[in-house]
């Protein structure tokens, strides 16, 4: 055997080295208020802490809303902003830090992203959590998970060089929830990347999409909800495990959004763990398939390979020197009795 088919050899042997020792990634994104936390961040955190009147507040923001054709997070944000120039209250990036600390939480979640990742490790799967969220960027990442999530989208402020937060920067609704799907099955994290909507091939994804699982509560995750499960991933849906309010998950359940539903308890032998770990357990299984197919797609793309290299010897071999037939003849031997088994 030449030298040059022992540098294939070991090329091979290396490629199949790294196919076998390859990490799967996979992805929980998940909604924050109301599926983390039982309270809406807005409402219970950080209105009352300006001492202003939730009902009213919302009702003034509507208004706002409706009477400039506004979307209604863009509304609530510049609202906000009305009142904190009134009130002589600067609003500040570390003071919605501060808010964060005193998010409550649903019983379970702080402990679970660890152990949700020490599974999937054992499964041979890298884990990575993302939120997506309306609700305001900066209080999320005041709160005591902040440092488990590898990217946080929500909606966010403009803060002035001193740290004054002056107009909103991003507005996350119920619809635009959706690219953030995109931006992490394709590994462009970055909001004003719009390269996010080029093409990219499935085997190109930094995340495959039947890897991905969103978690939600309500109506306003539809829109992720359904795109996650229609390219193969799951999606849950939660309810508060105190008021056991389920009419949201029967409906999205019965209308196919949603995979499972189970109450949003977060601890270990919950359901919601039991149907997490069996989502695990699906794609390690699947990414073991895909591991072998890939190893197996060696040998057979080389016999594709020497049946198209023989299709055009046969069609060029007549016009060929003697030289080009030999050296061409050689090296179909050669790419034949490195494949394994007789295809002859």
């Amino acid at each position: 055997m030449s030298n040059d088919n022992n540098n294939t050899k070991d090329l091979r042997e290396n490629n199949i080295e790294m196919i076998r020792n390859r990490k799967p990634r996979m992805a929980i994104c998940y909604d924050f208020d109301k599926t983390l936390s039982p309270n809406d961040m807005q409402t219970f955190t950080l209105i009352p802490s300006f001492e202003i009147d939730a009902e009213s507040f919302w009702a003034e923001s509507d208004k706002l809303a409706e009477e400039n054709l506004m979307e209604t997070n863009l509304a609530w944000m510049y609202q906000l902003l009305n009142y904190s120039k009134f009130k002589r209250k600067s609003i500040r990036k570390e003071y919605f830090r501060e808010i964060g600390k005193d998010v409550s939480l649903y019983k379970g979640v702080e402990e679970w992203f660890d152990r949700m990742d020490k599974y999937a490790e054992k499964q041979g799967i890298i884990l990575e959590h993302y939120i997506i969220s309306s609700g305001l960027r900066e209080i999320i990442e005041g709160s005591r998970i902040a440092d488990k999530f590898k990217r946080i989208y929500a909606s966010s402020y403009y803060y002035t060089p001193d740290g004054v937060a002056e107009w909103p920067a991003q507005a996350v609704n119920y619809t635009n929830k959706t690219q953030f799907i995109f931006r992490i099955a394709k590994g462009i994290f970055e909001e004003y990347d719009d390269s996010v909507n080029d093409s990219m091939p499935d085997s190109k994804l930094y995340i495959p999409y039947e890897n991905i699982v969103y978690i939600g509560d309500s109506a306003t995750d539809i829109p992720c909800m359904r795109l996650v499960k229609s390219k193969g991933g799951y999606s849950i849906g939660v309810y508060d495990p105190e008021k056991n309010m389920r009419k949201k998950v029967y409906q999205l359940f019965n209308d196919g959004r949603i995979n499972y539903y189970a109450p949003a308890d977060y601890t270990s032998r919950s359901e919601l763990t039991q149907y997490v770990k069996q989502i695990i357990d699906t794609v390690a299984a699947k990414e073991k398939m895909k591991t072998d197919q890939m190893i197996l797609n060696i040998d057979a793309s080389l016999y594709n390979s020497i049946r198209s290299m023989e299709q055009m010897y046969e069609r060029t071999k007549e016009q060929a020197t003697k030289k080009m037939k030999k050296d061409m003849e050689s090296t179909l031997s050669e790419m034949k009795d490195f494949l394994p088994g007789n295809i002859d």
